[in-house]
């Protein structure tokens, strides 16, 4: 009984034709989007849990403004959407990762026509930044909580 990898990879033949290799790069490009994606909804996240902190902490510190009833909810609420930006930034890097090295595998080495250094993106280098970012608004948010 072959193992599974073995068995995947005769599942299907790579032929080297100039379509295979444009497919191949659209698949790549749609890799980019796709991540370009995910770094534009986690840095909205981002965005909007610290917006909303730092609304909230303005709005208690107006002089008219009544006492809320709940008033460390805007910051749980914050920290929830500056958690889930950062989530969604790691579980992102982590697919998109997955994903080259898949596409840069054997099976598919012919038809990319490119070198290995071809293989990395500064999406990546946006990606870490911004999770650094993430964890940065997270713990200024957290630490002044506390």
């Amino acid at each position: 009984m072959a193992n599974a990898r073995t068995a995947g990879a005769e599942r299907f033949e790579v032929r080297v034709t100039a379509d295979s290799h444009f497919g191949w790069l659209r698949t790549r490009l749609s890799l980019e989007r796709t991540m370009m994606s995910w770094l534009r909804t986690a840095v909205s996240l981002i965005g909007f849990g610290f917006a909303i902190v730092q609304f909230f902490e303005r709005l208690q510190q107006a002089p008219e403004a009544r006492s809320a009833y709940l008033p460390e909810a805007p910051v749980y609420l914050g920290l929830a959407l500056i958690g889930c930006g950062v989530l969604a930034l790691v579980v992102s890097i982590w697919q998109y990762r997955w994903t080259v090295r898949y596409l840069w595998g054997e099976s598919f080495a012919p038809i990319a026509g490119m070198t290995r250094e071809g293989m990395n993106s500064p999406v990546l280098a946006i990606g870490g930044l911004l999770a650094f970012i993430g964890l940065f608004a997270f713990f200024a948010v957290l630490l002044r909580l506390v």
